[in-house]
């Protein structure tokens, strides 16, 4: 059976959210497929594509899927991506995302598009990777679903844009895995930068041990958040609205977080000064969020950062994925790369994670980054 490809309107949200029900269950953690204001405002959003799969004459709903991005970036993600269970095995979800990069990609419209991909089966992985999505890395206990569930990032780029990339001549060496893994699977070239020790603080300026405040009020954050910072060049992350607000009781500096609840995460979006100001305070900025529910927090730092990198590195945080040319500068002369920096305050398990063939290296590049971290090196004695 064929079926209509179109734009998602208002009066598809009650089918929208019963589809979404289907698939994932009762734990499905974003707004886009539980929230009826947030769904309706998504269809609305000129930056934002969401399309659906129709059964022709009934006009039921077989597939979503949408391309979420924002004023100010050239970024977007491919989120929501759902068949219903009883047309699977039919190409819709192919179709959908081949529609949605197509409309947003090739028409320039945007320079990337990511997705954060299931690793309970290969499935979801061969549906982007047969759309020209390509991976980046895995995000280890990055979602609570009906367990805790590993997450895998896939990007796919605008033709000419990873040629544009801006050259890093240093990185902190733990990183050198995950470059090579990179390099070796969009055939990118990592071998001119010199892999080097993590950066310490001196001793004469470590910091007291911050005491923070933790503000959740969504609606003042978001205010507050908007008159820090008025454009998104200091953001860390896109496509993230902070939530959460943690201030140190010295008022020395502001850390801006979207902590979700329901798939017990957190993502770190901006710092105020900047983000040296709170670099020396991550752990009990961390412990905060983890005391919160946050059982995974993730940040994206630039690859050109080898100083915050040692600040996250320093706090057991893994270089668990890579964004080539992830961000424009702002005089459109090149992209930087970035690093998703990634902390799980729960036992990783890896045993019913399933990965297709090209992730297995980025899976093999985690390990040796978390084992650098976290096992001691031995000293034999003669």
């Amino acid at each position: 059976m064929t079926v209509t490809i179109d734009a998602a309107t208002p009066a598809d949200i009650a089918e929208l959210r019963q589809l979404y029900y289907a698939v994932y269950g009762p734990h499905y953690p974003t707004a886009l497929g539980t929230d009826p204001a947030e769904m309706s405002r998504l269809i609305a959003d000129p930056h934002t594509l969401w399309l659906v799969a129709r059964h022709p004459g009934s006009g039921g709903l077989a597939a979503s899927a949408a391309i979420h991005g924002e004023a100010g970036s050239r970024v977007g993600r491919l989120e929501g991506l759902a068949v219903h269970p009883e047309r699977r095995s039919g190409g819709l979800a192919h179709a959908l995302t081949d529609e949605l990069c197509r409309r947003m990609l090739d028409t320039g419209r945007l320079d990337s598009v990511y997705a954060t991909v299931r690793t309970v089966s290969a499935g979801p992985q061969r549906v982007v990777s047969r759309n020209g999505f390509r991976p980046m890395g895995v995000l280890p206990n990055a979602v609570d679903l009906s367990s805790r569930e590993s997450l895998a990032l896939y990007a796919r780029h605008s033709p000419g844009v990873l040629d544009r990339r801006l050259p890093v001549d240093e990185a902190p060496a733990p990183l050198a895995p995950l470059l090579r893994t990179v390099g070796a699977s969009l055939g990118i070239d990592y071998g001119n930068i010199r892999f080097t020790a993590p950066k310490t603080t001196p001793a004469r300026t470590t910091p007291t041990a911050a005491r923070l405040e933790m503000i959740e009020a969504p609606s003042f954050v978001r205010r507050r958040f908007h008159e820090r910072f008025p454009d998104s060049e200091r953001w860390f992350y896109p496509l993230h609205t902070p939530n959460a607000l943690l201030a140190s009781d010295d008022d020395s500096f502001e850390v801006y977080a979207y902590l979700n609840r329901t798939g017990r995460y957190c993502s770190l979006i901006a710092a105020a000064p900047g983000p040296e100001a709170a670099a020396d305070h991550l752990e009990p900025i961390t412990r905060t969020l983890t005391r919160a529910g946050a059982g995974y927090v993730e940040a994206l730092v630039p690859l050109s950062g080898h100083g915050p990198l040692s600040a996250f590195l320093a706090q057991g945080f893994i270089p668990s994925a890579l964004y080539p040319a992830m961000r424009a500068q702002t005089d459109g002369g090149g992209f930087h790369d970035y690093v998703v920096m990634s902390r799980t305050a729960e036992q990783i398990d890896f045993r019913e994670v399933v990965v297709d063939a090209p992730l297995q290296p980025f899976l093999d590049a985690y390990a040796a980054a978390w084992a650098s971290t976290y096992l001691p090196t031995l000293e034999v004695a003669p």
